[in-house]
């Protein structure tokens, strides 16, 4: 039996363009004479969809949807993942389900078991988790169903167990054949590595196969990996489909061990591609055609020009140069260098006669100060200004340049370098975005060797380096990292070899900055715990870590 594994990329809430999408798959797989099709989770709706869930229409129009689409599936078949109404007065009134398309109707269907409410997750403000698991009969074969977490319950992985039943495990006493688990596994780095040991781990333990179809593409801060594949029971990785890209896998099951397999990204590969695809989805999806951003001659805004450019092509990034009385004169000859390898339009605007225009309205009521952080971040809200000017006018998405170190203390400026639309490197560590850096310039000088070496710095007063305000970054982000990432407490984190006055700065910097993180544009996900709706910290809290 040939079976597809068929990763696409939905968009959230299209539903009529993900069902020309899966139509469109299913009648390529018929081509190759494939017998069954395999969707991911959700892949009618898109995931996340959210709220949209708690819209009875949005719920109504994905059931006639699928019907429509099995109607389709006269001579193949398809197991497609989406939205199904709870018969039962008591719950939320839906379930996370997969259909089994064929015959031109829906012959049998799955209800997700296990619901996750962590980190990114919140599947039980929307679903009922089903009570048991779901066995179908398909020509001579008997598959086991699961979606997603169903599978990610047991494992030498695993710490802490999150549930009390294991799907997996329950259906190892069904005599089935194999298990398909349809899945929206959002990207982290490494992730697939893990998850990798965790496949070969239960097929070995409950001695049965497993065909894996993950979700591709961006969706607002989340991006999916793809990666699907498949395991053989004796836990050896028989098929990988594409990482980061729509995909159709064709699995034999005669002959499983011939299947293609692709090489996955890892480490700071897999980082740029996710980056590169969650900006181009935001972008296609938001409906924006172009993007501009701040180009300052440093490192940040370097690494987020050629990222943009990736995702999108030259000719759809703008950059802007708006030096002040403090920048150097490197920093703008870096930022033209950069522009000129990326082939990109630069602007050039001078912000000197807007910020004397500010000092000069504020004079009197500044009149007996010492300026301070004010005056600096008049420069970075007047560029925030020229930018979302421009955007505003030419209909580009503004992209801001700060990274998860500066967001996690607060080194940044709202409605200044704060401003835009999406913020593209705000979970990546400064140390990392370095290692970007080099990573971009593998085959070539795209950013300026200038731009790499010398110190990181605002210039927002004369002489200015990052290191005045913060700790060296090698420390900034092993200790953000431990903290923010981690939850360890401020001992754990001095018993790893940091000075406790520097800990305590750090821990205090991250807490009191929460108010700004909230009001950030929404940033891409590539680490364990991102700053976003993933991690819900309150804002007006007292807490005060010690040691």
């Amino acid at each position: 039996m040939k079976i597809a594994l068929a990763q696409i990329n939905p968009t959230v809430g299209d539903i009529k363009a993900n069902s020309l999408k899966i139509k469109q798959t299913i009648a390529r797989a018929r081509l190759d004479q494939v017998e069954l099709v395999i969707f991911s989770e959700l892949s009618l709706l898109g995931y996340p969809p959210k709220d949209l869930l708690l819209k009875p229409q949005f719920i109504q129009d994905n059931l006639t949807a699928l019907k429509n689409l099995a109607a389709e599936c006269t001579d193949i078949a398809a197991l497609i993942g989406y939205a199904d109404i709870q018969n039962d007065s008591v719950g939320k009134g839906l379930h996370n389900a997969a259909a089994l398309l064929y015959q031109g109707k829906i012959q049998a269907r799955y209800n997700k078991q296990l619901l996750p409410t962590y980190d990114v997750f919140d599947e039980l403000r929307y679903f009922t988790p089903a009570e048991s698991q779901q066995v179908i009969d398909f020509k001579g074969k008997r598959f086991g169903l699961t979606i997603c977490e169903d599978i990610w319950q047991i494992s030498d992985q695993h710490a802490r167990r999150l549930y009390q039943k294991n799907p997996f495990a329950d259906l190892a006493d069904e005599n089935i054949d194999l298990v398909i688990n349809i899945s929206a596994s959002p990207f982290v780095i490494d992730k697939n590595i893990f998850r990798q040991k965790l496949f070969s781990e239960q097929c070995r333990k409950y001695n049965l196969p497993l065909l894996y179809v993950n979700q591709v593409g961006g969706n607002d801060e989340l991006v999916f990996d793809g990666s699907s594949c498949a395991f053989s029971a004796h836990g050896e990785l028989l098929a990988q489909a594409k990482d980061f890209a729509e995909d159709l896998l064709i699995i034999d099951l005669d002959d499983m061990a011939a299947s293609r397999v692709e090489t996955i990204s890892t480490q700071i590969a897999s980082v740029n591609k996710a980056l590169v695809l969650g900006l181009a989805d935001y972008v296609k999806k938001c409906r924006f055609k172009s993007v501009v951003l701040g180009l300052s001659g440093g490192i940040d805004s370097a690494v987020t020009a050629a990222l943009a450019v990736e995702a999108l092509g030259a000719d759809k990034v703008i950059g802007v140069a708006m030096p002040s009385r403090y920048s150097s004169d490197h920093s703008v000859t870096d930022a033209d260098s950069l522009a000129r390898n990326l082939g990109i339009k630069i602007i050039h605007i001078p912000i000197e006669k807007a910020h004397a225009a500010m000092e000069e309205t504020l004079a009197e009521a500044f009149a007996g100060t010492a300026p301070g952080v004010t005056e600096e971040n008049i420069q970075a809200r007047t560029r925030g200004n020229i930018l979302m000017s421009l955007s505003n006018k030419f209909g580009h998405l503004l992209l801001t340049t700060g990274n998860k170190s500066e967001l996690a203390v607060g080194y940044c400026t709202m409605y200044g370098d704060m401003a835009g639309g999406l913020a593209v490197i705000s979970d990546v560590p400064k140390q990392m975005v370095y290692a970007l850096a080099r990573y971009i310039n593998r085959n070539g000088q795209l950013i300026p060797e200038s731009t790499i070496t010398k110190p990181p710095s605002a210039e927002l007063r004369p002489d200015q380096t990052d290191q005045d305000s913060l700790p060296p970054y090698e420390q900034l982000d092993d200790i953000l990292q431990r903290y923010v990432e981690q939850e360890q407490s401020l001992g754990e984190i001095v018993a790893a070899g940091y000075d406790a006055k520097i800990v305590l700065q750090v821990a205090r910097l991250v807490d009191r900055n929460e108010y700004k993180r909230k009001q950030a544009a929404p940033g891409l996900k590539v680490t364990s715990r991102a700053f976003g709706f993933g991690r819900r910290m309150p804002i007006a809290q007292n807490y005060q870590p010690y040691l």
